[in-house]
C-alpha cells in the first residue's frame, strides 16, 4: 500500500522550545513544516520490536474502553500498562505515571488536546524526577543505577477517524535530530514543575508509521528513553491531520500513560 503524504510539524533545527500544555498560546515552539510519507504499520507489525524499532503495535482485548468513568479508565490503563511492559521487557519492576485522556473535541481544554508536532516526551532528567517521586529514595537510587527505560502506552477508546497518532521508527532518529523541550503545566496539572524532553528537527531519513482507523483492541507501545546509550530509543511521535477524515468524522478519543521499566 502506498503511504499517505501529510504535513508534519518539526522544530526548527537548533531551536529549544517551551511548550505550555495548559495554555498553548504561551508556548514557544518554532515550527518547520515538512510533507512526509506515513506508512500503514499493520503489514510490518509482526516484525517490529522495541529493540529494533523503538515501538510495537500490540493487539488484544482491553477493559479500558468499557470503564465506567475517567478515574476507572486511568486505573485500568495503568494496571494493563504495567503488565504489558513487564511482559515485553522482562523488567524486574515497572512503575507508571501521567495517565492522560486525549481528544480533539471542540470542548476540550488545552491540556487534553493532541500534540501536533514531532516530539519525544521526556528524557533522563524527568525519568529521574518521577522515579524519586514514586519510589523510596534508597530504592530509587538503586534502580536508577541499573538499566532503565521510559515507555509509553497509547490506546484509542474508539476507532480513530480523526487526528491519528504517527510514530517515527526510533532506528531512523539520530541524536543530532533532538532539541531540548521544556514542558510547562504538563500531564493535566497547570502548576506542575517543568518536564524535560525533546522535539525533533527534520531528517529525510525519518520513517513514519500509523495504524489506519486504529481500534480500541490495539495499542502502541513505544520507547522514549533508555539508560543504555547504545539502545534504539527516541521514538518520535505526533498527531496529524488524516486526509481520510471528513468534517463529520468523530473526534479522536484516546488514553495514554508513561511507564518506567527497571531491568534490575
Amino acid at each position: 500500500m502506498e503511504p499517505i503524504r501529510v504535513k508534519m510539524n518539526y522544530v526548527v533545527r537548533g531551536e529549544s522550545a517551551v511548550f505550555n500544555a495548559a495554555n498553548r498560546a504561551e508556548s514557544y515552539w518554532p515550527i518547520e513544516e515538512h510533507v512526509v510519507p506515513i506508512h500503514d504499520v499493520r503489514p510490518i507489525a509482526g516484525s517490529l520490536s522495541l529493540d529494533r524499532n523503538g515501538f510495537v503495535l500490540v493487539k488484544g482485548e482491553s477493559a479500558v474502553p468499557g470503564a465506567a468513568d475517567e478515574a476507572e479508565m486511568k486505573r485500568l490503563h495503568a494496571q494493563e500498562a504495567v503488565a504489558l511492559v513487564t511482559w515485553l521487557t522482562g523488567a524486574a519492576k515497572v512503575i507508571s505515571f501521567g495517565p492522560m485522556l486525549r481528544t480533539d473535541a471542540k470542548e476540550a481544554g488545552d491540556g487534553n488536546l493532541p500534540a501536533f508536532g514531532a516530539h519525544v516526551d521526556y528524557g533522563a532528567r524527568t525519568v529521574r524526577d518521577f522515579t524519586f517521586d514514586l519510589l523510596p529514595a534508597e530504592e530509587a537510587e538503586r534502580r536508577l543505577a541499573g538499566r532503565h527505560m521510559l515507555i509509553n502506552i497509547w490506546r484509542p477508546l474508539r476507532p480513530v477517524e480523526r487526528s491519528p497518532l504517527a510514530l517515527c521508527d526510533a532506528s531512523s532518529v539520530a541524536a543530532s535530530d533532538l532539541f531540548p523541550s521544556e514542558v510547562r503545566g504538563g500531564l493535566g496539572d497547570a502548576g506542575r514543575r517543568s518536564l524535560w524532553g525533546f522535539n525533533l528537527a527534520y531528517n529525510p531519513d525519518h520513517r513514519w508509521y500509523y495504524a489506519p482507523r486504529m481500534q480500541p483492541d490495539e495499542a502502541f507501545v513505544f520507547r522514549l528513553f533508555d539508560s543504555d546509550p547504545e539502545a534504539v530509543q527516541w521514538t518520535g511521535h505526533s498527531a496529524f491531520d488524516d486526509p481520510a477524515s471528513t468534517p463529520d468524522s468523530p473526534p479522536r478519543q484516546s488514553i495514554e500513560i508513561r511507564t518506567i521499566a527497571f531491568m534490575a
